[in-house]
């Protein structure tokens, strides 16, 4: 009997064109598939800004404060940040940098919000 409902209802939101917080039911075997390499590359990356990070704090932080540099640079750069975008984010992180120099995973965090 239960077996009928949940399949009366999946056909049901195969059938409809409206919008539903399932989703179409016939694409549910593969729409996980996309987000996860998604997720893996953004993982990947993210890990690389981290060592990065990490390993050139306090010559990022310098940049940071200088308004720009190579260290900065080469952060986004892995980031995969945009440069049109990059100036403005510098000023950004400047705005903040109490926080940054303290707090490296902030710095991270920060770097890659608006990456790419």
């Amino acid at each position: 009997m239960r077996k009928s409902a949940v399949l009366s209802m999946i056909f049901v939101a195969a059938c409809t064109g409206e919008p539903n917080h399932l989703g179409n039911p016939r694409s549910w075997p593969t729409a996980g598939i996309g987000p996860a390499i998604e997720n893996g590359f953004y993982g990947q990356r993210r890990g690389q800004v981290e060592v990065f990070v990490k390993s050139n704090h306090p010559a990022l932080i310098a940049d940071i404060r200088a308004g720009g540099g190579a260290t900065l640079s080469e952060a986004f750069d892995i980031a995969r940040l945009p440069r049109a975008i990059r100036p403005a984010h510098t000023l950004q992180l400047q705005s903040d940098l109490a926080l940054y120099s303290s707090n490296i995973e902030a710095l991270i965090v920060a770097i890659m919000v608006v990456s790419s």
